[in-house]
């Protein structure tokens, strides 16, 4: 018996006909732009080359709760900030944000939120790093049986367009820590390259919500990454402080049940 092969219909965009460029007319003139179809599909592609954690994969701008039992005005602050930035870019003068405040307070979702809209909706390159991580993929990569070099591995944190570094000051900071910021930060910053910067550490030697005789660590991000970078930070970031409560603390514990 006979058969006829399956074919498979594929969808064709409507208003560009699977061209990617569809038909407008400006100021009366009639011409072509790049299709919202191609900047979805673009905007799917560089979500899946970002390496955002598969934790901080539901975050976006849109669920960052600002219910008032959770949270306080730097909460509002700081997501009004984040929506404007993605609004606005790209900007003449590019800078960044530093997002500061205790664990658990949203610095990460606000972080991750900007960069998912920001591929979404205008198709830049973002990349996603934790600090921490990826000092110690560079240590490993000394190893003589590591498949990677230094340099395969800071090139993308150096020539992204929009980087977050997560975590920034979380290591012991060690002359080879501080030397690796400094290059980061440094070469970011001569190329106009825009960084949004998460960290626990405050401006101030004293823990937040705490005293000077606290028994909590007491310690400063300058303290961590030196006073030049933190001078630099100040130069290339919005500085947006967020307090109150952990999260994770608060609501997450009670989401763990048997």
């Amino acid at each position: 018996m006979s058969s006829q092969p399956e074919t498979t219909s594929v969808a064709v965009c409507p208003e560009c006909g699977g061209t990617g460029w569809a038909r407008v007319e400006k100021n009366g003139a009639p011409g072509v732009a790049r299709c919202e179809c191609r900047k979805q599909s673009r905007g799917s592609r560089l979500l899946q080359a970002a390496r955002i954690p598969a934790r901080y994969k539901h975050c976006d701008l849109e669920s960052f709760d600002l219910s008032p039992r959770l949270t306080n005005s730097t909460h509002a602050n700081a997501k009004t900030a984040a929506e404007k930035f993605v609004r606005e870019y790209p900007f003449s003068m590019p800078f960044g944000l530093l997002f500061m405040g205790p664990p658990g307070v949203g610095k990460t979702h606000l972080a991750v939120g900007i960069i998912k809209d920001l591929m979404k909706l205008k198709g830049i390159p973002c990349l996603f790093r934790t600090f921490p991580e990826l000092l110690k993929e560079i240590q490993n990569s000394y190893s003589p049986i590591s498949q990677s070099s230094e340099m395969s591995l800071l090139s993308p944190v150096l020539d992204t367009e929009v980087l977050v570094l997560d975590e920034l000051g979380a290591q012991t900071p060690s002359a080879w820590v501080k030397d690796t910021v400094s290059y980061i930060i440094n070469y970011r910053y001569a190329e106009s390259k825009v960084t949004i910067f998460t960290t626990n550490l405050l401006d101030r030697d004293e823990p937040e919500g705490g005293s000077k005789g606290s028994s909590l660590k007491p310690d400063t991000l300058e303290k961590r990454i030196g006073e030049q970078m933190r001078s630099r930070l100040f130069e290339m970031c919005k500085t947006l402080v967020i307090t109150g409560n952990d999260f994770r603390q608060q609501v997450k514990q009670a989401e763990h049940h048997f």
